[in-house]
């Protein structure tokens, strides 16, 4: 397998390359090799940043990170032992790993443990093109912060006040490899700029914000229009009402409904199936929406948020369906919990990879026009959501609606439903598909919900 030729620059006095950085993995399981492990698997990551924060155009903070770690896991049969550290140098690998067998020798044999399974390896790794390096200084990062905050500012009297503006570049290198040959790496990298504002009318205030994130910071939001589209929704939230306790239809904003598609992704996950904490509990083969959705994932989409060429174990990822016509086709499993179930990895250790719900030929304003009357909710708060049972009560703001139009905004209402019905009850999709992260969705519409007001 050929080594990238990137070059890691982790502080002002050292390098790291790749070919620097395998020997030191190299090194480590040749290590738990010789202290008699039967098996053992190592990790080594780099990442250097930039974090700028900007309040009322003055420069709140300025952070340079430069860190760097390591870690290796040891097998003794079914004996598991883990230890890491920051320091690269030979004694300190050494002390690691002898660490990590000495856990080893004394914890209880675990069945399930060990290694992915050998066949389920990445080996071929391509280039998904998750590494784009910003020339960026402290001076140009404060200036872009400023920009945005007072475009936010500027957009309307009614914006009294600033939580600020902030704006992130990191890079990052990870290198994984273990004793049965495996050895992957890739760079990557992730920039964002975020502001949020306050406005104020007639003694009532709102907060929102708004942000843009990529890997690509040529991709990135204009600040200009980043601090524009916060204010747009704060003085949107000014005035807001109460309503009164209804049973109405209920179309999620897609940055909202993000996290209704995350419920889901936590429900078919293999911890919660074998610990039996799950509202989707065996339920492969299973209706769980209407039979028009399917929830598919794409771990090789160029550049995107989500993508890798493997998984934390070095599982090859790969497109697949969690689910096809409404019926749930896959669990979510690192090599541990499919052993528990009887099961194969599904190259999820760490989690999933762009995962994306169809969605309708309509965008948020039809899906409004086929809602007719209720709710369109912005922003969700509080920890109602149980897993276990599927129980959903969330605090919500956003706006009422009558005659398929926004009437006015409305706060203090809690939403209350059952995911299993919101899921059987999603009337479409909206094809206003936010990418700004790994679950990827547009505004959801959902026929009925119970809405507690006054």
């Amino acid at each position: 397998m050929s080594l990238p030729s990137i070059t890691v620059d982790h502080n002002a006095d050292e390098q790291f390359d790749s070919a620097q950085l395998s020997q030191i993995v190299d090194d480590m399981i040749a290590e738990a090799q010789r202290l008699g492990a039967s098996a053992s698997e190592a990790g080594v990551s780099i990442e250097a940043g930039l974090s700028v924060n900007v309040r009322l155009g003055e420069v709140e903070t300025i952070e340079h990170n430069r860190d760097k770690g390591l870690g290796i896991t040891v097998y003794f049969g079914q004996r598991k032992g883990s230890a890491s550290t920051s320091d690269f140098s030979p004694q300190a690998i050494r002390e690691s790993v002898k660490a990590a067998c000495d856990i080893a020798r004394y914890t209880e044999a675990d069945e399930y443990a060990g290694l992915a399974d050998k066949e389920l390896m990445a080996t071929d790794i391509p280039d998904l093109d998750l590494y784009h390096h910003w020339e960026l200084n402290a001076e140009q990062a404060i200036e872009i912060s400023r920009e945005c905050e007072e475009a936010a500012r500027g957009f309307d009297k009614r914006i009294t006040n600033s939580e600020g503006a902030n704006l992130s570049s990191h890079d990052g290198f990870r290198i994984y490899g273990n004793s049965l040959g495996f050895m992957g790496m890739y760079p990557s990298s992730r920039h964002s700029l975020s502001v949020a504002v306050i406005g104020e009318q007639d003694n009532n205030m709102q907060r929102d914000s708004w942000y843009t994130v990529s890997r690509r910071p040529e991709k990135l939001q204009a600040a200009e229009e980043v601090g524009k589209q916060a204010a747009m929704h704060t003085v949107a939230r000014l005035g807001a009402r109460k309503i009164s306790t209804c049973q109405v239809p209920v179309l999620f904003d897609a940055e909202v409904a993000r996290g209704l598609l995350g419920h889901f992704v936590r429900a078919i996950n293999g911890s919660a199936q074998y610990r039996k904490s799950s509202f989707l509990l065996d339920h492969l083969g299973k209706a769980v929406f209407p039979s028009r959705v399917r929830i598919d994932e794409r771990p090789y989409l160029k550049a995107a948020l989500g993508s890798a060429p493997f998984d934390s174990e070095g599982v090859a990822t790969r497109d697949r369906d969690l689910l096809a016509g409404g019926e749930l086709q896959s669990y979510v499993l690192d090599s541990y919990s499919a052993r528990r179930l009887g099961m194969k990895s599904t190259g999820n250790a760490g989690g999933t990879h762009n995962v994306f719900i169809s969605h309708d030929d309509l965008n948020q304003t039809q899906l409004l026009k086929k809602m007719d009357r209720g709710i369109l909710v912005t922003e969700v708060m509080g920890q109602g959501v149980n897993i276990v049972t599927g129980d959903y009560s969330r605090g919500a703001t956003g706006f009422w609606v009558e005659n398929g139009e926004i009437q006015y905004p409305i706060e203090e209402f809690t939403l209350a439903s059952r995911l299993q019905d919101m899921y059987m009850n999603l009337v479409a999709v909206a094809n206003d598909v936010d990418t700004r992260g790994n679950l990827c969705t547009g505004s959801w519409l959902i026929e009925q919900m119970t809405v507690a007001g006054e």
